[in-house]
């Protein structure tokens, strides 16, 4: 994890969960993450709604030029690299693993851009496939900040909007899975592992077969 949002509110819901593979809902303060909630949001997990926005944070609407909150969130993917994202959301929500991953994008100014996303699972009235939590965030050198706190962005944040987002390269995390075994794939390459196995301690289960 390289951007000081995605970290710190990975480090917060670890410490909220415990024990548990997830913590609950109510268990995320606002006020305890304050200095990154512009780069976060919470997601419904709701496959045929495109899992739609329960929150954004000011930073991550700023870098689609709109209010994100009840929009769905694979609508800000391509249409060929939605499957992919799709994955990724099913195992955090499914297997209570969260996921890291690097993303590229364009603004429509045509500039260039990394990111870094994370999403983590959240148990809501019982239910782990209910809510995630996640952070979307630009990987910008200070030499090209607009300086808008701690957590920097591009000095077009607000008046471009990014597109053409791509998944890059990935990895789990969380109580299921030890970070020095978490799978690393490209996004074309999720295959059979990820699409019909199931994450186990750190390995990938086939049912009928050995990890």
């Amino acid at each position: 994890m390289k951007h000081p949002s995605v970290r710190a509110l990975f480090e917060y819901w670890d410490q909220r969960r415990g024990r548990r593979p997830a913590p609950e809902r109510g268990d995320i303060e606002p006020a305890a993450i304050r200095h990154v909630l512009a780069d976060t949001f919470v997601l419904s997990f709701e496959p045929r709604m495109g899992h739609p926005f329960r929150l954004a944070g000011t930073r991550v609407c700023a870098l689609f030029a709109r209010e994100l909150k009840g929009g769905a969130f694979l609508d800000l993917w391509p249409a060929q690299g939605r499957k992919d994202i799709r994955e990724l959301l099913s195992i955090v929500a499914h297997e209570s693993v969260g996921v890291v991953a690097s993303v590229s994008g364009a603004s429509t100014a045509g500039a260039a851009l990394s990111l870094e996303f994370l999403a983590l699972p959240l148990s809501h009235h019982g239910r782990s496939d209910a809510r995630l939590l996640g952070a979307l965030a630009p990987n910008v050198p200070p030499s090209l900040s607009s300086g808008m706190g701690p957590s920097i962005g591009p000095t077009w944040l607000g008046t471009s909007a990014v597109v053409d987002l791509r998944l890059g390269t990935h990895r789990y995390v969380g109580a299921a899975i030890a970070e020095s075994l978490a799978p690393r794939a490209m996004p074309g390459d999720l295959g059979p592992a990820t699409r019909e196995g199931r994450i186990r301690h750190g390995f990938v289960v086939h049912d009928g077969g050995q990890p």
